[in-house]
């Protein structure tokens, strides 16, 4: 899945789904997508991402408390 960085449009792979759509998880792991080279996998915050379309990821993704 690629998302996109807030700040400055970087796309980024996210390595395993299963953290992106956890609300308990803050990071999840992603390859920033820059160059020809892959990029090895850092800790990125969820906060800090967004759909390429420009959408915020759904709140459910974020917070755990999002029922409440």
């Amino acid at each position: 899945m690629l998302l996109q960085k807030k700040d400055n449009g970087t796309l980024v792979e996210i390595v395993d789904i299963q953290e992106i759509i956890s609300p308990n998880q803050s990071e999840v792991m992603g390859r920033v997508q820059a160059g020809e080279e892959e990029q090895d996998p850092e800790r990125i915050q969820k906060q800090s991402l967004i759909f390429p379309s420009g959408e915020s990821l759904p709140r459910c993704w974020i917070d755990a408390d999002y029922q409440k």
